[in-house]
């Protein structure tokens, strides 16, 4: 008898990888995180043709992004990208390299990054930072004022949130510890909101604003060296280790770096997340009743999950390979360049339980919203300080804060690295009206 040969039976096909999802369209700037996730499982180091017309590598796992935000093969300095000169002004911010700014630490490697961040860590200090907390909350209540003031005499009224509230605050925070005067800080404002409108569309108006904060921000170098004050400008100009110092060219950078990097920033935290609290209801019920309480740890807390959540900074400025290098399975060729896709990597399952839910309480929640390695933001205890006063300040003022449009009808703005609302149209109900 001859044994029978079992049939052997072909295995299933592997069922279809989705499609790729297009990016950086209006759907994609609205709700970039179902792309991300798809990016994360099916091509985590993807890469991709940007809007400017650059390719780029975009790093969307956790790992994969903590290792590339600290791998030293990757610069910050755009003169290491591949592509032709007349190409590199399309990477980093719009201007700065004709107005001569990118003496700063987002451009640099050490050395050169080591020396200025110590140097200019002297100045940015906890301590300065602790200091201006009264501040801080008193231009908080200031804007307050102003929104509840437009109240009818039922005590309802509207505001937008972002233009009235979440970006004037940071623009004169960060106007006053650099010690530009309050007669002078209207003209940032309006600098820095051609920066917010046009973060999206054409470089030129952001260009145009850059060159002029560069002027005015060397005519105030020049003048704080004749007669200095308790600023950060002024510590910066004193900033010296072992001989070191900043030139006026890098003390011009960094001021500048310093405002640039510090408003939009602190914009985005307090819309983002207001938004998310409305999107979020429990949570926002969470968070109101125990700062009427008198307690802070949720508030703490919370800040750093509306970071990870939907944070402020949605992919890591510029890096470009110096050496070939492997990362996520993908071979990075040198002068490639390299974007770390914060929001992904902070929705990443493989590091974060339950990751598409906001949990105000969640402890185990080292994100990547203020980076890692060497360059760490260096304005994270402002940014914190700003985020928790505004959160405060704004639901404990106005409990019934709402949304004034449909959710759907609220826009994003559709710049590459940063993540935000154009507006945040609500209504409120002054209490004891």
């Amino acid at each position: 008898m001859h044994e029978q040969t079992p049939d052997i039976q072909p295995a299933p096909p592997a069922p279809p990888v989705p499609e790729a999802p297009t990016l950086f369209d209006w759907e994609f700037a609205t709700d970039p995180y179902p792309a991300y996730a798809w990016m994360r499982e099916h091509s985590p180091v993807h890469r991709a043709t940007l809007p400017s017309g650059v390719e780029a590598w975009l790093v969307t796992r956790y790992a994969d992004a903590r290792q590339a935000l600290a791998d030293q093969r990757l610069s910050k300095n755009p003169a290491h990208h591949a592509e032709p000169a007349h190409a590199k002004g399309k990477t980093g911010i719009p201007g700065e390299r004709k107005a001569e700014l990118m003496t700063h630490l987002l451009n640099i490697d050490p050395p050169d990054h080591t020396r200025l961040r110590r140097l200019v860590s002297k100045a940015f200090t906890p301590r300065r930072v602790a200091e201006f907390t009264p501040r801080v909350q008193e231009l908080t209540d200031h804007l307050l004022d102003r929104i509840v003031e437009k109240a009818g005499a039922d005590g309802k009224g509207e505001a937008d949130l972002i233009h009235e509230f979440a970006f004037p605050l940071p623009i004169y925070a960060i106007c006053e510890m650099l010690g530009v005067p309050r007669e002078d800080q209207d003209d940032f404002r309006d600098w820095a909101g051609m920066m917010i409108r046009h973060g999206g569309g054409p470089r030129g108006g952001v260009a145009r604003s850059v060159k002029r904060m560069r002027t005015y921000l060397g005519e105030l170098i020049h003048r704080k060296r004749d007669d200095p004050g308790d600023d950060l400008i002024s510590d910066l100009i004193r900033a010296s280790d072992h001989g070191d110092h900043l030139t006026e060219a890098e003390a011009t950078a960094m001021a500048f770096i310093l405002l640039f990097a510090g408003f939009e920033t602190t914009v985005n935290l307090i819309g983002n997340g207001v938004h998310s609290l409305f999107m979020n209801p429990d949570q926002r019920v969470r968070l109101q009743d125990s700062l009427a309480a008198g307690e802070t740890a949720l508030l703490e807390t919370g800040i750093e999950e509306l970071l990870r959540y939907d944070g402020p900074v949605e992919l890591a400025t510029w890096r470009f390979a110096t050496r070939p290098l492997s990362l996520g399975g993908q071979d990075i060729a040198v002068g490639d360049p390299v974007l770390v896709v914060l929001a992904a990597a902070d929705r990443d399952p493989a590091r974060f339980a339950d990751p598409d839910t906001l949990d105000l309480s969640r402890s185990d929640n080292q994100h990547l919203g203020y980076g890692h390695g060497i360059h760490y933001c260096l304005g994270a205890p402002l940014a914190r300080l700003e985020g928790q006063t505004a959160l405060a300040s704004l639901l404990k003022r106005l409990p019934d804060l709402e949304l004034a449009v449909p959710p759907t009808d609220l826009r994003w703005r559709g710049g590459l690295i940063m993540r935000g609302l154009r507006t945040l149209p609500v209504r409120f109900t002054v209490p004891n009206a």
